[in-house]
């Protein structure tokens, strides 16, 4: 038999309160600290706009992490939230004087609104918000007076109603506020229009910017210096869609250079890089050296997806000083049939001591290149991830690179491709030879040491596009069975 714990006094209050929406509002001058994150806590759960608004009016601690209670943004709930926002700059206060110093509106769990905590827990809670917020973007003194207005924005194509009216109004109160995106994915906007919204936040506090475009290579170079006015930021994810590929072709060489090199100079400006993803940036073929050069801080992940490399754009993963503490190494539709990878070993090599993940996929690395580098990847001790999926390699070759993985003890998932073997002409896949094969490859490899999560994964059917893998498990495409 259970017991259900009677309420507290504390929760008492708070539910009479959130239940009077002007004796909850009248009380507040004279309500104590600790009762104001659960009355908020309640108060917002119950959509109590009113007393939201007069709350954050009259909120007594350093932040307020509202975004935390916004699992689901709400035009209402935000509209009164920044009400009282207004009401905290229209006060009849000094700034120094004033209580709200932080208003963070990302959705990242806090246990500040853990009701059972007390009040100096909560007081606790709301300055370690606060103070690391101070900490990571050090500013100005004239900024610092000013109320913070903390966001991640996720924008694409047309814009919600809710995004619009909390840009809308960030805008008109630029001049009052602090105004910083922490997090800003952008999705098929327009350039003036992603300009207008940079102008908004101050841009050393963007941290991480993905963003997914169409847009050609002049208008990526007149958008350059917004990205190097980002000092702060440690993660960018930048993906160009090909559609304007043709006018990109029919561009005199020099106008292409002279972009090329106003993009890529922005990156000397980003100080705390850590963390870069580029995918269809066709114009960077040749100029990979130059890229990785400018970086002024060694990168922890590395992604490079859908363009093509040169032999000097390979051996600048060999030279470059800036990849020598490499985690993370993604190539997806990077063609290598044509190149030398011996600067890959090298590569493979400098960073032996840190790689945790090598993904090699469909770059159509034939056996004479996987052999190149077979002796250094058995170096490679930290390694908990490789994915070699969609590349053209023998069965001898993939038996040689499975010895050479006895001493990578941390691999907890590896992908490799269906040997050549099992296809006719056309890349047809025999199915019976695909599995026979795939049992004998498992099988060495057990020889050498046991795999946590192995799968051998044939080329993409061109009928029902699906792959027949081979793991713990068979499963073979629809055409196959």
């Amino acid at each position: 038999m259970s017991f259900q714990a009677p309420p507290t006094l504390l929760s008492l209050a708070v539910q009479s309160l959130a239940k009077n929406e002007a004796l909850a509002i009248n009380a507040l001058q004279e309500l104590p600290r600790e009762l104001f994150p659960p009355l908020f806590k309640a108060a917002f759960t119950g959509r109590h706009t009113k007393i939201l608004k007069e709350m954050v009016g009259a909120w007594p601690l350093p932040c307020l992490p509202v975004g935390a209670l916004m699992n689901i943004p709400d035009m209402t709930v935000l509209q009164a939230v920044l009400d009282g926002v207004d009401m905290q700059l229209t006060g009849n206060f000094h700034p120094s004087k004033r209580k709200l110093q932080v208003l963070d509106l990302r959705n990242v769990h806090h246990h500040f609104w853990d009701v059972s905590a007390g009040p100096e827990d909560e007081d606790s809670s709301a300055e370690t918000v606060c103070q690391k917020q101070k900490a990571t973007h050090p500013h100005r003194y004239a900024l610092r007076r000013r109320l913070k207005v903390v966001t991640d924005l996720h924008l694409q194509f047309d814009l919600e109603e809710h995004q619009t009216y909390f840009l809308q109004w960030a805008q008109e109160r630029r001049a009052s506020l602090n105004l910083c995106c922490v997090k800003l994915q952008i999705r098929g906007l327009a350039m003036h229009t992603v300009r207008k919204i940079l102008q908004i936040f101050q841009p050393y506090c963007i941290e991480e910017l993905e963003l997914n475009t169409g847009w050609t290579l002049s208008t990526l170079a007149c958008f350059a210096p917004c990205l190097g006015q980002m000092k702060n930021l440690r993660k960018l994810h930048l993906t160009l869609v090909h559609e304007k590929l043709f006018t990109f072709l029919h561009t005199s060489t020099d106008i292409q250079e002279k972009s090329v090199t106003k993009f890529i100079s922005q990156f000397s400006k980003l100080n705390s890089l850590q963390h870069l993803a580029l995918a269809g940036l066709y114009f960077l073929t040749g100029h990979m050296n130059e890229l990785l050069g400018c970086l002024k801080t060694p990168l922890e992940f590395l992604s490079m997806a859908l363009c093509k490399y040169s032999q000097s754009d390979m051996e600048s993963f060999a030279q470059c000083q800036s990849l020598h503490h490499l985690k993370h190494l993604h190539l997806a539709g990077i063609i290598l049939h044509d190149l030398s990878l011996v600067p890959l070993g090298i590569f493979l090599e400098n960073v032996a001591n840190t790689l945790k993940t090598l993904e090699l996929e469909h770059c159509r690395m034939t056996d004479s290149q996987v052999i190149a580098f077979i002796p250094a990847l058995n170096k490679c001790s930290q390694l908990i991830e490789v994915n070699f999926c969609d590349n053209d390699i023998s069965t001898s070759v993939l038996m040689n690179l499975l010895h050479h993985t006895a001493n990578l003890s941390q691999l907890i998932m590896e992908l490799y491709p269906a040997p050549l073997e099992c296809y006719e002409t056309g890349f047809v896949l025999r199915a019976e030879r695909f599995v026979q094969l795939s049992s004998e490859l498992m099988n060495i490899l057990r020889t050498v040491r046991q795999p946590h999560s192995i799968c051998f994964a044939s080329q993409l059917c061109l009928i029902c596009s699906q792959r027949c893998t081979y793991g713990l498990e068979t499963r073979l495409c629809h055409c196959c069975q």
